[in-house]
């Protein structure tokens, strides 16, 4: 790694993973944000804390609830955090894709009448949840394998 005239490490680029987890959490973020936001929010006043019940829909599509963005917000700033690390990027995409996945069968699962339906979601969710598990799970999987394994990359055995 290389160090600055003091001797501490110097940042350089930060690797894709790292890149890509920064985005999507921001995106969380918004999304949180702007689930609280009437305008983007249609039926602004039919939000409710939980439930099946809150009409509120994020640009109309996306059921939603106060619970839902608190979510969608705490969810966001945790991959901020752990997107300071080559290790934490991939635990927060790979491992954050499977817990949608997981979100999208539950969806499905689920009579969306019936208080198993506390999040809200609805269709538009579900398959949004089907997208962001695929492409969250395929980006912490698949950017920088070369990087944050554990392992050091200038081991001799490595090495051709």
């Amino acid at each position: 790694m290389a160090r600055d005239v003091r001797g501490r490490p110097q940042a350089g680029p930060r690797p894709a993973v790292q890149k890509a987890a920064l985005a999507v959490a921001a995106v969380f973020v918004l999304i949180g944000v702007l689930g609280f936001v009437p305008g983007f929010t249609t039926h602004y006043g039919d939000l409710a804390f939980a439930g099946h019940h809150s009409g509120a829909k994020l640009i109309g599509l996306f059921q939603v609830s106060v619970l839902h963005n608190l979510l969608h917000l705490l969810f966001g700033l945790t991959g901020l955090v752990l997107a300071r690390r080559v290790g934490g990027a991939r635990l927060f995409l790979a491992g954050g894709g499977a817990a949608y996945l997981a979100l999208w069968l539950y969806g499905f699962a689920i009579d969306r009448e019936s208080a198993a339906n506390f999040v809200p979601v609805n269709d538009a969710d579900n398959w949004l949840h089907l997208f962001l598990g695929f492409g969250m799970l395929a980006l912490g999987l698949l950017l920088s394998n070369d990087r944050g394994t554990g392992g050091r990359l200038d081991i001799p055995i490595d090495r051709p």
